[in-house]
């Protein structure tokens, strides 16, 4: 278990380090906003795709050699963060750390389910391997501060080596349960993979970047998704005419899974709140991870308890009463959230964080569980499809939360911001006079009325900025909580629907 909490840790750091130190890392590599967060894209472009092929290398090659070779190739490439002193090579190593990575989730999965019983896999040890990768992103906000007053963007990566390394000790120590091999790699497989693997690709650049460059102003963007759909329609097309396909695409477009897939995305829209709501909400009013180490720990001791009571809740049945819950939680959260002013502090925020963060631990696991249930009963193949969906929900799908939040602050920021300029003018008495103020701040320095009036000006605008992303950022968390709550209440009238076609059904007849 230990040795699974490592795995997940090392892997989430690597990907949350970068995250949560944008702006560090731009000044440590000479780069704007827009280039440094290509470090994010090249990260996710191989990540999101790469397990799905691994699963059927783990099974035709044995799970000791998968693992072996896997850590040997994670802890190279965190050595190779040390010779990085400019974006270019960063972006390079930055996508080979993502093909790294892709394996180390699978293994922290798998070190921490392999202690427990097979019949509590499915609830105790799937909530405990859930909560071990959610914890990576209070920590890596913890740590960030020391890492990068030690070495700025190489003292991030010492500790993801050092946790590399011992990653490498467990992993060699401590052999995973080898299941039987089989051979299940076919040649159109790796033809089905490629093109795969270049849609959700361009996908995760396009969801990453799109918001930055804005949707309909870079001509790339345009390629990419062009790209990504004529890759996915070309392996779904070879997918349907397979006798062993690498992915069920019949099964992938029946009603249950869509009502599946549907259920998680909302979810991961819906806590791109904290992901990508808060933290840079406090971040607007200047704020840095220094100020925000609270925070993170009454999110990460929020994520540990709500691990902790869905492995005590988790039962078959009781998914719609944790995911009501859940949904609840968030709604509340996010409303409390939408309140904000220039004023608030994380101080204000602990409670509304700690419901939303214990919110998430408690809902994936159930989710999870139920859908892969559902894979089985179908049969082993079908598990390889359900990652996709996996896959495509919770990678895709938090790209695609961030991505919708993210635009939808730039959109209503301009709305405020135009509602808000359209008061400033000199000729309004209590304009020209908090003018005068702000240029005050100058008279030591600037003689001359017209230049302080200019600065005091300047000053005046940039209020009206930070009021214009404050109520943006409001509209956004109340976005959030109307969104929650209207899938709370499409979960609670699809369950007294159900509940009421069962009653209403014809009984067997009993003799």
């Amino acid at each position: 278990m230990l040795a699974g909490a490592l795995l997940a840790l090392t892997q989430g750091l690597g990907m949350n380090l970068v995250s949560a130190n944008l702006l560090q890392i731009q000044g440590s590599l000479g780069a704007t906003t827009n280039e440094a967060t290509w470090l994010m894209a090249a990260y996710m472009a191989p990540n999101v795709s790469l397990s799905l092929l691994l699963i059927k290398i783990r099974a035709q090659y044995g799970l000791r050699n998968f693992a072996e070779l896997s850590i040997v190739g994670f802890v190279l490439v965190s050595l190779m963060h040390l010779f990085v002193n400019d974006l270019q090579s960063a972006v390079v190593v930055r996508f080979f750390s993502g093909i790294a990575a892709s394996p180390m989730s699978s293994l922290g999965f798998l070190y921490t389910l392999e202690s427990f019983p097979p019949q509590k896999k499915m609830n105790v040890g799937l909530c405990l391997a859930l909560t071990n990768i959610a914890l990576a992103m209070p920590i890596a906000r913890l740590v960030s501060p020391f890492l990068l007053e030690f070495g700025q963007w190489h003292g991030l990566y010492l500790m993801e080596i050092a946790l590399a390394l011992m990653s490498f000790a467990a992993v060699y120590l401590l052999p995973l349960t080898p299941p039987p091999r089989a051979k299940v790699i076919e040649r159109l497989d790796v033809i089905s993979y490629l093109l795969l693997a270049v849609g959700f690709g361009s996908l995760a650049i396009v969801l990453t970047l799109g918001r930055l460059y804005w949707w309909f102003e870079a001509p790339w963007i345009g390629v990419l998704l062009a790209a990504a759909i004529a890759s996915l329609t070309a392996m779904a097309t070879i997918e349907l005419n397979r006798k062993n396909p690498l992915i069920d695409v019949r099964w992938l477009t029946s009603r249950e899974v869509l009502h599946f897939t549907g259920a998680l995305l909302v979810f991961r829209i819906v806590l791109a709140e904290q992901s990508s709501g808060a933290f840079s909400f406090f971040q607007v009013l200047g704020l840095q991870n220094e100020q925000l180490a609270n925070l993170a720990w009454i999110i990460l001791a929020a994520s540990i308890a709500g691990g902790v009571i869905c492995a005590v809740l988790m039962k078959p049945g009781r998914e719609p009463h944790i995911h009501a819950l859940s949904l609840c939680l968030i709604a509340l959260g996010a409303y409390w959230d939408s309140l904000a002013t220039n004023l608030t502090r994380p101080a204000e925020m602990y409670a509304s964080q700690a419901m939303i963060a214990f919110a998430s631990a408690l809902f994936l696991p159930p989710a999870l569980a139920g859908g892969m249930m559902s894979a089985l009963k179908k049969g082993p193949n079908y598990i390889l499809s359900f990652i996709v969906v996996f896959l495509l929900t919770q990678s895709l799908g938090g790209l695609f939360g961030s991505a919708v939040f993210g635009t939808f602050v730039t959109w209503r920021e301009k709305v405020h911001s135009h509602a808000l300029v359209q008061h400033i003018t000199l000729l309004d008495p209590l304009v020209a006079q908090r003018t005068s103020q702000l240029g005050g701040a100058y008279a030591r320095v600037l003689t001359d009325s017209a230049l302080r009036n200019a600065e005091g000006l300047a000053l005046l605008s940039q209020q009206a900025t930070r009021e214009a992303n404050v109520l943006a950022y409001n509209d956004a968390f109340l976005l959030v909580a109307v969104i929650a709550a209207f899938a709370l209440m499409a979960l609670l009238a699809h369950v007294a629907f159900t509940a009421i076609a069962s009653r209403i059904a014809p009984q067997p007849a009993t003799t």
